[in-house]
């Protein structure tokens, strides 16, 4: 998953987006490492905070529009 890579691109840290999921900072750092798997409801509030579609956080598409279409 992109979750870190977004995460620093956007320059936030883990605490302050652990609080915009209402986890534990450590909570959300085992989500970034793959330790925990990431509740669906946590992925789809991450993906409009960060304006990126969930696939380009699951490395699905290389495309980060939520709302663009593969041709």
């Amino acid at each position: 998953m992109r979750l870190k890579m977004i995460r620093e691109e956007k320059h936030y840290s883990q605490k302050e987006i652990s609080a915009i999921l209402r986890v534990r900072q450590n909570t959300y750092s085992q989500y970034e490492t793959g330790a925990r798997q990431i509740p669906i409801e946590a992925l789809i509030k991450l993906s409009s905070f960060y304006d990126v579609s969930v696939d380009y956080i699951l490395e699905l598409t290389e495309i980060e529009d939520r709302y663009a279409t593969a041709k």
